[in-house]
């Protein structure tokens, strides 16, 4: 345990409240250096993980008030810079604590409030005949269950919110942004929740010709919807969640499919073979047609500028008058990048596991985030939005409490998709753990199939398909305790219910 001293804001007068103040004594009398409303430390412990050194020391964070305020931004003490679920999720946690009502400014470069990003690759490309989802419907923080929080709600909370004015320069030594409209912001404390930006193929290869998409934020969606409802052939580029999610899309929009990517099979970095040729099946009875293994050499274009077809490496083409690309996203770094560690690995700012970066009061989390994942003893960086909720979580119950333990983060991925109305078989799978070892799979995907992978005997990661909310709920029992599996009487079990208990019994 670290002791330290905190001074807590609930028994001082709120940041406008001293503005106003030290507007009135400024006509009477010169103050040089404003006032330091927040300075904790504590005793440095230091230690090493993975090869980085990490201090247990908490950040110093001086929240300066000057007497002549030049800056854009009336909440100063706590600013977040992003606008999707780790922003939304940090958001909540600073309003439980009583820490957000004048106190909390968000700036993010997208017109809406914070929202469930993942809603943007599935019921958001819903045809209008299907109850696509829409805003104000998935603002964070419905996905967790919890309350819905619209523009409406950060007003009535003191949170200030500045809407599609993107940060584009940092100086850490002043604690000062400034944003592509030229304001310019303090802060006591930042958290950056950037996110990802999606890779995007280049231009000189026809990445940006009209007709291509990428998909990341409501516009890019909104955009690609637009040409749903005028395509007849698509070909969606990249076989891993993106390029999955939209191609069950597209099913629903009864339109011409084809998904290229370079690998053996769908989802490389999580289906075994033999798994991710149940799902291609099922793809394919919907009338999608994969090409697997294959390169591409450019997008082709038509004298109008409109996309035409895909290229590929052994000379054939691909017709398509809509092309999604989905391979990959970059932590959207910039321009922290010039004030803080960044990894040179999983890429992303560099945290410990408080999510604290190496400047003092600068925090890093979400997508963007390089931090510790202690189960597995290795620097990680997760693009999932229940990381993003976390690791928000996390980081500010870290900044505004006592408690210094270390998050301990538990890899979950999911998908859900043929989601909507009319279709005959609908998709759900949950993923936790790590997939590292032998690999046995049970089940005949008639809805239900299970992978577990075995590593010297103990239980790594566990995949389900179609489980029941109960048999979900065990999956993270299962993979956190790592219990010592019998791998024969695993693989001989006649069910994945069957397999399940099994695993049950072990723990």
């Amino acid at each position: 345990m670290f002791l330290y001293t905190r001074l807590f804001f609930s028994i001082m007068p709120s940041a406008a409240t001293v503005r106003r103040s030290m507007t009135s004594i400024s006509s009477s009398m010169s103050i040089k250096h404003g006032i330091s409303l927040w300075c904790p430390q504590s005793p440095s412990l230091s230690r090493q993980h993975s090869g980085v050194v990490y201090s247990r020391s908490f950040h110093r964070r001086n929240f300066v008030v000057s007497a002549s305020s030049s800056f854009a931004n009336e909440n100063r003490e706590f600013v977040i810079v992003g606008g999707g679920n780790a922003a939304g999720y940090a958001a909540r946690t600073f309003v439980e604590h009583g820490m957000a009502d004048g106190k909390l400014c968000i700036v993010s470069k997208e017109a809406y409030a914070p929202y469930e990003r993942p809603a943007l690759t599935k019921g958001y490309l819903f045809p209008l005949d299907k109850k696509p989802a829409r805003l104000p419907g998935f603002h964070t923080c419905v996905g967790s269950g919890g309350e819905r929080q619209t523009p409406d709600w950060y007003k009535e909370k003191g949170i200030e919110m500045i809407y599609e004015d993107p940060v584009t320069a940092i100086d850490a030594k002043k604690q000062t942004l400034t944003t592509n409209s030229g304001k310019t912001l303090k802060y006591g404390s930042l958290i950056v929740a950037t996110g990802c930006t999606a890779s995007r193929f280049p231009e000189k290869i026809g990445g940006n010709l009209h007709g291509v998409h990428y998909i990341r934020d409501v516009a890019d969606a909104d955009s690609l919807i637009s040409s749903l409802g005028k395509a007849q052939k698509v070909v969606v580029v990249g076989g891993g969640y993106i390029g999955m999610e939209v191609a069950a899309a597209t099913v629903a929009w009864n339109l011409d499919t084809t998904v290229i990517f370079p690998e053996d099979h769908l989802l490389p970095r999580l289906f075994t073979p033999s798994l991710a040729q149940k799902y291609e099946e099922l793809y394919q009875q919907s009338g999608v047609k994969f090409m697997k293994g294959a390169s591409i050499k450019s997008l082709e274009s038509g004298p109008d500028g409109n996309v035409t077809g895909v290229k590929l490496g052994d000379g054939s083409t691909i017709e398509a008058d809509l092309v999604v690309i989905g391979i990959g996203a970059k932590p959207a770094v910039s321009p922290f990048d010039s004030a803080v560690t960044l990894n040179s690995t999983v890429g992303g700012i560099e945290v410990d596991g408080l999510f604290r970066s190496n400047v003092p009061g600068i925090f890093a989390i979400g997508d963007v985030a390089a931090f510790p994942l202690k189960m597995y003893d290795r620097i990680s960086r997760v693009e999932h939005v229940d990381h993003a909720r976390g690791s928000a979580q996390h980081c500010v119950n870290a900044l505004l409490t006592a408690k210094t333990h270390n998050y301990d983060y538990l890899p979950y991925f999911y998908s859900r998709v043929f989601e909507y109305e009319g279709s005959s078989r609908k998709v759900w799978w949950q993923f936790f753990g790590d997939n590292v070892g032998e690999a046995i799979q049970i089940g005949n995907f008639d809805p239900k199939i299970a992978t577990f992978w075995l590593d010297s005997g103990k239980l790594k990661g566990v995949l389900l398909e179609s489980g029941s909310p109960e048999e979900f709920q065990l999956l993270p029992k299962l993979a956190r305790s790592q219990p010592s599996i019998d791998k024969v009487k695993l693989q001989n079990a006649a069910s994945v219910e069957e397999a399940l208990e099994i695993a049950k019994a072990s723990l």
